[in-house]
């Protein structure tokens, strides 16, 4: 009994750790602690949400658990277009195995995510990627305030980012767009 005991706290531990290892955004060196980066709006009222700045978590055993989070300052209540951005090999194919969770605000969307808009020449897509843009939905925001928005897709990976697409991969997932209506 005393074993079992220990063996679970052991794995509890090893988890921890690898959740804090393999974060796409390492905030533990930052001078800032455990703070995530507080994304505000442009002047158009959009807000970007890159991987790169997502604080992430990996789950080596089911992937489709994957998380990426940010912190978001909405200074403009209302209704959003929520707009989710691929680097892809076959835009006809995303190839999301499982739907794509998107939380904000106690409000979920799960879309499973298809190339609504294609671009071939974007700036932050190298070859032979092409952005694929997937509309999600929408989110209606009552108040101004910090936000928590969550993704969970098998398509997060560590440390990911635009200049480091992985070409064993047909799909990456690079960003989320929130887009005033």
């Amino acid at each position: 009994m005393r074993e079992l005991k220990v063996k679970l706290v052991l794995n509890s531990i090893l988890l921890i750790v690898l959740f804090t290892f393999f974060s796409c955004n390492d905030t533990r060196n930052s001078g800032d602690g455990d703070k995530v980066m507080k994304i505000t709006q442009q002047a158009d009222g959009s807000i970007s949400l890159h991987i790169e700045n997502a604080v992430c978590y990996h789950n080596r055993v089911d992937p489709s658990l994957n998380t990426a989070e940010w912190n978001i300052v909405i200074a403009k209540p209302g209704r959003y277009q929520v707009w989710l951005t691929s680097a892809a090999k076959d835009t006809m194919n995303l190839d999301y195995r499982e739907p794509v969770r998107i939380d904000l605000n106690g409000e979920r969307l799960i879309v499973k995510p298809v190339g609504n808009k294609i671009v071939k020449n974007a700036d932050n897509i190298n070859a032979p990627y092409y952005r694929a843009d997937s509309y999600m939905g929408s989110f209606y925001i009552e108040k101004a305030g910090e936000y928590n928005l969550q993704v969970i897709s098998d398509k997060i990976m560590a440390n990911q980012s635009a200049a480091k697409q992985d070409p064993s991969e047909n799909t990456l997932l690079m960003s989320i767009m929130l887009m005033p209506m």
